[in-house]
């Protein structure tokens, strides 16, 4: 028999079989390719087995117990490892700096974020995006301009909001 004849006839038996020794579609592929390139590599030894299947079994077997073992150590690292602390949430001019951001177009936001948050030049953000540098001035100049309606719109809400609080407040402890 050749690899060719041998593959078909045995390969759907193992991938069943590696998936019943992890539980893993995927990973049960990949320890069956594993196998059958050992297989390969060592076919003239392996056709002359009585079972060569076997033979495979048992290299899916220790491919899936070195799995399984590589898996227990790195739960038992992490959990050795001290918890990640909590994130700070973000401050309230960060959030309504990204509400105002994702009004913007997106040509703009790009340019503001590449200027300001990755101090890229105007010629690195026009060779970049394959824009001019006026364009880039000007996309950098409209995304300044509606970022700071967009902030003061947002800071007059906040006020009127709070005045709001505010004559609830006061009418309540009027009466």
């Amino acid at each position: 028999m050749d690899f060719d004849d041998f593959y078909r006839d045995t390969s759907r038996r193992l991938l069943r079989y590696a998936y019943g020794l992890t539980g893993d579609a995927a990973e049960a592929q990949d320890l069956v390719q594993e196998a059958y390139a050992r297989a390969w590599q060592r076919w003239k030894r392996l056709a002359g087995y009585d079972d060569p299947e076997a033979w495979l079994r048992l290299v899916v077997n220790r491919l899936s117990a070195d799995r399984w073992r590589r898996i227990g150590i790195r739960r038992a690292r992490a959990a050795a490892e001290p918890p990640i602390p909590p994130v700070d949430p973000p401050s309230e001019d960060v959030v309504l700096l990204v509400r105002a951001m994702r009004e913007l177009p997106d040509r703009h936001r790009r340019a503001l974020a590449l200027h300001y948050l990755l101090d890229r030049s105007i010629a690195e953000i026009a060779e970049e995006t394959g824009s001019s540098q006026n364009t880039v001035k000007s996309w950098l100049s409209r995304g300044r301009a509606a970022l700071a309606a967009a902030l003061a719109s947002e800071e007059r809400r906040e006020n009127a909001s709070e005045e709001r609080r505010e004559n609830t407040e006061g009418a309540h402890r009027v009466r």
